[in-house]
């Protein structure tokens, strides 16, 4: 009996140290990315092409006319931090499967409130939040491995990438990080001790984002009281003053940046002043 029972312990044993680790077909990849105030966060596994043909009637990989998980193993998970326009509609904060129809021509994208899925096998289209078409286009290097990126961002929009063998499709993501800005200003400057810092901000927030250029202006003149000698602050004057269509004004920022700039040795204001008068 007990040594029925040690061969039995010796092959469980063998047996738990024979288990091989291999590398997983399709790897998983977590991608984080800031984007407005907040992030967008991609979970997705990355299928290789392996000799075989991506996309195209009877495909193995992602056929088209059919629901795709756009990846491999579970369904791809998009899960944005803040409210965001995708297809013309709004999606508010929070995570969702994406999945998408591959076209010849053109794909349909669909974000979906079920991201947790095997695959698109529980995939519901009742369940679809937002669905729209955008082109696709034939680049001329093929990409070996499903490759999901973040690209062309800036403070207020972003492209969601999905590029495989020779096919790139670009998904427009947007925000509005306006009215929250405004809001932090409000509060920032609202006391009696404000951080001139504050002021600064504000007034770029006015001229680059907001458009805003009577509220930039006041902010920037708050700005160069608190330093009289910033020859950066003149600079952003200056160029409020421009688009306010007062050019003599400009003309005497612009000179003042040039003048402190000099004096502090930033010949790279100096040549942003002189950039401005010539502009005039």
């Amino acid at each position: 009996m007990k040594k029925i029972i040690f061969s039995i312990l010796t092959i469980i044993g063998l047996s738990a140290q024979a288990q091989i680790k291999m590398p997983a077909a399709s790897t998983t990849q977590t991608l984080s990315q800031d984007f407005g105030l907040g992030k967008i966060e991609i979970v997705y596994s990355r299928p290789g092409l392996k000799g075989r043909a991506a996309f195209g009637n009877g495909s193995l990989l992602a056929p088209i006319g059919q629901v795709w998980r756009t990846g491999a193993n579970g369904a791809t998970k998009v899960t944005f931090s803040d409210l965001v326009t995708i297809g013309g509609k709004t999606l508010a904060a929070g995570a969702y499967g994406l999945f998408t129809i591959p076209g010849e021509k053109e794909w349909t994208i669909i974000f979906n409130t079920n991201s947790n899925g095997w695959g698109s096998f529980s995939y519901k289209e009742s369940e679809d939040v937002v669905r729209f078409q955008v082109k696709s286009e034939t680049t001329s290097n093929s990409t070996e491995t499903f490759t999901i990126n973040v690209d062309n961002i800036n403070a207020e929009n972003a492209t969601i990438s999905l590029k495989w063998a020779n096919t790139l499709v670009n998904i427009p993501v947007a925000t509005d990080i306006k009215p929250a800005i405004r809001k932090q200003i409000k509060e920032a400057t609202s006391g009696a001790n404000v951080n001139p810092n504050v002021y600064q901000s504000a007034a770029n927030f006015y001229y680059d984002l907001d458009k805003d250029y009577d509220n930039a202006l006041v902010y920037v003149d708050k700005a160069i009281a608190a330093n009289a000698k910033a020859y950066y602050l003149f600079l952003l004057k200056g160029k409020v003053q421009k688009e306010l269509g007062d050019k003599k004004g400009a003309r005497a920022s612009a000179e003042a940046c040039i003048k402190l700039a000099t004096e502090a040795n930033n010949q790279d204001y100096v040549r942003s002043g002189k950039a401005l008068l010539e502009s005039l």
